[in-house]
Formats: structure tokens, sequence, C-alpha cells
């Protein structure tokens, strides 16, 4: 069994679970954030100092790794573990989101997705045969079924024909899929429209998938429909799979996810924000680029045992962006991905401990600016 998912613990007060995920190549504690990886490298993190701060799996891109350098290049390598140095389980999503947002670029059909490259302008096509394809040539542990990502706002009957022909699409995946040390997930569609995603993942049970992800939430809806839609969708998806609620990576949204129920998340949130000179703290995001902390000594949180917090102020920090220095990139990037893994271990013990709800309460308050 190229993945094997066990439920450890359940919440007596929502949906939030303890689990472990078991690949080839390492085991993985649920609930789980993943950071993104897009290149073959969570940008300025060495494999290494991931490692150090807890990470267990990444996720990387297969559009972009097709587009460059190729897959082909990297099977040559022995794969994307030994292309990237990292030894650790990986994901790879199905490319279908970053098509799709290709807009005028690209053209769907039965067949797959025609389109121009972001890079030349290079005509290619990806159908779900290529996809499968491409993630087998990566070699990650956990790959992705190829799906059309609706937008949003999109109409009813627009996302009722988006979602069948996903699922169409997770049948020929499935089909084009022999590598045994990978495991496929389907993906879950259906937009903002709750019988539209009860229908989708009655069809991908059908095809028996060894977890689910969920496509299309955070592409621009509000939060709230988000939360309505994994409140009303999580009950019929199987409890003995993992649930992974895509590119989505926020800490309030983490929160609300695994008290619904999702076990993995990713996102290139934290480390964008950090390139643009946002740390998250548990006061809520601060833009550590102001004057304000031109002066500030402290840490960027006093009580973040990361490398940043534990040897640097906030004012050189500053000083570093304001110069343009790759250092202050890195370590906002840094404090910002070991806040959410340390973010995750809480949560994990808060569900030990069975109380989620009062933890989510808490720092829910102080990290809205309630307290």
């Amino acid at each position: 069994m190229p993945l094997k998912y066990t439920v450890n613990q359940e919440s007596k007060n929502n949906r939030a679970r303890l689990g472990l995920i078991r690949t080839c190549r390492g085991t993985i504690e649920t609930p789980v954030f993943m950071p993104v990886g897009t290149q073959a490298t969570v940008k300025t993190m060495t494999p290494q100092e991931l490692e150090e701060l807890g990470a267990e799996i990444i996720l990387s891109n297969t559009y972009h790794l097709y587009m460059r350098p190729g897959s082909d290049l990297i099977a040559e390598a022995g794969g994307l573990h030994d292309f990237m140095n990292w030894q650790r389980p990986i994901l790879t999503d199905s490319g279908g989101f970053q098509v799709f947002s290709l807009g005028d670029l690209r053209k769907i059909s039965e067949q797959g997705v025609q389109f121009r490259s972001h890079l030349d302008g290079s005509k290619h096509f990806i159908s779900p045969e290529k996809s499968i394809q491409i993630q087998m040539d990566l070699g990650a542990d956990i790959i992705m079924a190829f799906d059309e990502c609706a937008p949003y706002p999109a109409d009813y009957e627009y996302v009722r024909e988006s979602s069948a022909l996903t699922t169409r699409w997770a049948e020929r995946s499935k089909k084009a899929h022999n590598r045994a040390d990978q495991a496929l997930f389907g993906i879950v569609q259906g937009g903002m429209y709750k019988d539209l995603r009860r229908q989708s993942i009655s069809e991908l049970l059908e095809l028996d998938f060894p977890g689910y992800g969920i496509g299309g939430l955070s592409v621009g809806e509000p939060k709230e429909v988000m939360y309505e839609i994994l409140e009303d969708l999580i009950p019929h998806m199987p409890a003995d799979k993992p649930r992974y609620l895509m590119g989505v990576g926020s800490p309030d949204c983490l929160l609300e996810g695994v008290l619904r129920g999702v076990d993995m998340f990713d996102c290139v949130w934290p480390t964008r924000l950090a390139r643009h000179g946002m740390v998250i703290t548990k006061e809520g995001n601060m833009p550590i680029r102001n004057s304000s902390y031109a002066r500030d000594f402290k840490p960027i949180e006093e009580d973040c045992p990361c490398y940043t917090c534990r040897n640097f102020s906030r004012a050189y920090i500053r000083h570093l962006l304001k110069a343009n220095e790759v250092l202050g990139i890195r370590l906002t990037t840094i404090h910002n991905l070991a806040f959410l893994m340390y973010l995750m271990q809480d949560i994990r013990q808060a569900i030990a401990n069975d109380n989620l709800n009062e933890f989510s309460r808490e720092f829910l308050s102080r990290y809205n600016g309630k307290k």
C-alpha cells in the first residue's frame, strides 16, 4: 500500500481528529500544514531548515515543473526527491488550478486543456493522462487527479457541467495511473453549490481513491461561504480516508477547517506574505517594513522559539527588507512557516486534550484583535 491512513482520536465536541498518514517515505501527523515548494523549492528555504521546522511533507507544482525544467529531466535525475534533496514525503497537485488560472491563454475541452505557456507563449496540451504521466515522472508520494477548478462566481449550470467533467477526468486519471509507490487522490468540485459538492463526492467515492482533495474553495468567496460548504460536505466524505483542503493556509482558516474535519492543508500564503514584509503573530499580521519598527529591538514574538525570533530584532529585519537584502526575506519566511508549524502542533495537542473549541476561541479572538 502506497498510503495508509489511521484515525487515532476524534473530538467529542466537533469534527476535528488526530491521524497518521503512512507513506513509503515517512509518516505524517494530521492535521498537517504542507509548505509549498512550487518550483521544487520552498522559497528561500533549504531542505534542512524545513526539517528543523518540523515539516513532514511539502507540496510541489506539476504545471510549473512541467514547464521548467521539464518532468523528463527530473525523472532522469532520479525523481523529485533526489532532484531537490528532500527525502520526506511530497505531494504534487495536478496542475489543473494553474492551467485554469491562465484565463484567456487556455481552452478547455473534453479531452483536456490547450494553453499557452506563461513563460514564452508556446502551445501545450495537458489531459488527465498527461497530468498523471508528469506526476509519475516526478515521483511524488501523493498525487492528484486532473480537475477543473470552476471560477468564482459561476452560475449553477456551468459548475454542474464543470464538476461532471472533473468526475470523468478523475476516472481517466485513475486508469492512467500505474505507479505502485504513489497514492492518487480525487478532487471534489462543485463550486459554492452544496448539492453539487455532495454529488461530486458521491461520484468520486465509486472510484475509491485513498484520499480526497477539496478543490475550488478559497478562490475569492467570503470565508463564511467556504466554512458553510465544508460544514455540509465533510459528513459525506469517508471517515477512514484523509481530507485535504487545497490552497488554504491562514491561521483562522486552518482552525476553522480542522474544527470541521479537514486533515491536510497547503498554501503559498505564508511565504508570499513574508516576501512582502508581513509576518504572522498571535496578535495578527505585522507589517514589519513600517517605520514604527525602525527602533523596535524586540523579536517578532517574545515567546516564539524560531531561529528568527531567537536571534534578530524587528528593527534589524526591517533594515534588511528596506535594503533589499535576501536575508530579510529568509528570516520572515522562517518565522511565518515556523508559526504555522507550531500552530498545527498546538492544534493537535488541543485535539488530544479535547479542548480545541476553547483553544480556537482564545486564539481567534486574539489573532483578530478582539482581546
